[in-house]
C-alpha cells in the first residue's frame, strides 16, 4: 500500500478544498441543523465506510461531525483515505 508525502500529498489535497491534514489525518469536520441530521450523515458515512472496507475515526458533537481518515496499516495517509473522503464529499 502506497502512503503520500510531499508533493503528492499536497496534489491529492488539492483536489479535496474542505479537508486538511491534522497529526497525520485527512480531516474534515460539517456541520448540520441539528443531531438527527449529524446522525443521518454518520450512518451515511458509515455505509460508505463498509462498502469500502475503510474506517474513518468519528466524532459527534451535537450538530458537528469531525471524520478523520488514516490507513493504519500502512503508517499514513494513502489512496484509501482520499477516495473514501471524495464520496463523502459527494454526500454533502
Amino acid at each position: 500500500m502506497y502512503q503520500y508525502s510531499g508533493p503528492e500529498l499536497a496534489s491529492r489535497l488539492s483536489a479535496l478544498p474542505a479537508w486538511q491534514v491534522e497529526d497525520g489525518m485527512l480531516t474534515r469536520t460539517f456541520s448540520f441543523a441539528d443531531f438527527r441530521a449529524a446522525l443521518r450523515f454518520v450512518n451515511r458515512v458509515g455505509n460508505l465506510a463498509e462498502e469500502a472496507g475503510h474506517h474513518p475515526d468519528i466524532d459527534i458533537r451535537y450538530n458537528r461531525v469531525r471524520l478523520g481518515l488514516t490507513t493504519h496499516d500502512a503508517g499514513g495517509l494513502t489512496a484509501k483515505d482520499f477516495d473514501l473522503a471524495t464520496a463523502v464529499d459527494q454526500l454533502t
